[in-house]
């Protein structure tokens, strides 16, 4: 039988999951909707009978790693902090959830996405990288020298939260003028008078010729490219992935997002940072949490 390493990423949304070999083969992977409120089908439960289910089917993983949204607390075991939806997760202990001997290490979601794509993603094998994942907000990660880089109660990657306008309105972390409130989705009604809903409208409008979409587009990728510039020269990437729904754009992003960094970006000795979006899509934070259990 195929030794092989489960990966758990429990979302708002939905729960994925990948059976991988150490090598990073993908043999399976599926998902479920997360239902998180629902008390008739508890989602920490139905991730339990998914984990068994499958291990009952296709034998005992070689280890198990979970990814979350959330703060996690220094021993792996549990998310230490998150609030709103998915509050449930906080201090769920899933080692002992799971009925494991061994370790079940648990890693936050955008940590663990970051992990999957520079193990067999955009930014495979490279050591020093960043993430950015563009939805609803804007999430990262950071790869420093091999290592993520978790901080001292698991903040680090927070990118979104970067200040790039002191006299901005605070964002959901009280930071003035986030690179978040620049060009997450939470902002877009607002940032385009009440037109658009999400980016994906917004982009359909710029593909479409509509100036006023145009205008707050470029708007947005110049608050980007700025921010880009800044995380390039606080930790001094190889690589800056882009990942989340924005970053479906294609062309309409990355072509002026370059033009833009072609002016901000610090390039001495005539080295330049690539800028490249995500490669494994949605399952990117359970392979990135296969990951992890492998190297616990």
């Amino acid at each position: 039988m195929t030794e092989y390493v489960l990966g758990i990423d429990v979302g708002a949304t939905n729960v994925k999951a990948v059976a991988v070999t150490p090598p990073g083969y993908i043999l399976r992977q599926g998902r479920f909707a997360t239902r998180d409120g629902d008390a008739a089908t508890p989602w920490a439960g139905a991730v339990r009978d998914y984990i068994r289910g499958h291990e009952e089917e296709h034998g005992a993983s070689r280890s198990l790693g979970i990814a979350s949204p959330g703060l996690v607390a220094r021993d792996q075991r549990s998310i230490a902090w998150m609030r709103g939806r998915m509050a449930a997760v906080q201090g769920l202990d899933w080692t002992e959830f799971l009925g494991r001997k061994q370790l079940v290490p648990v890693l936050n979601d955008a940590h663990a996405a970051l992990l999957g794509e520079t193990w067999i993603g955009a930014g495979r094998g490279v050591e020093n990288a960043v993430l950015l994942t563009l939805g609803t907000g804007v999430g990262g990660a950071v790869l420093c020298d091999g290592k993520l880089l978790r901080g001292a109660i698991g903040r680090a990657g927070h990118l979104g939260h970067l200040s790039l306008n002191p006299e901005g309105a605070p964002d959901i972390a009280s930071t003035p003028g986030s690179l978040e409130d620049a060009i997450g989705d939470c902002t877009i009604l607002a940032r385009s008078d009440g037109r658009f809903e999400t980016s994906a409208e917004l982009v359909q409008g710029v593909r479409a010729g509509d100036e006023h979409a145009t205008q707050v587009w470029l708007k947005s990728i110049k608050a980007l490219a700025a921010a880009i510039a800044s995380i390039i020269n606080c930790v001094d990437p190889e690589v800056v992935i882009l990942g989340g729904g924005v970053a479906r754009a294609g062309k309409y992003l990355f072509d002026p997002l370059e033009e833009q960094l072609e002016q901000f970006e610090w390039r001495p000795l005539g080295g330049r940072v690539q800028v490249v979006p995500a490669a494994l899509g949605e399952f990117a934070g359970a392979l990135g949490a296969a990951r992890n259990a492998m190297q616990v």
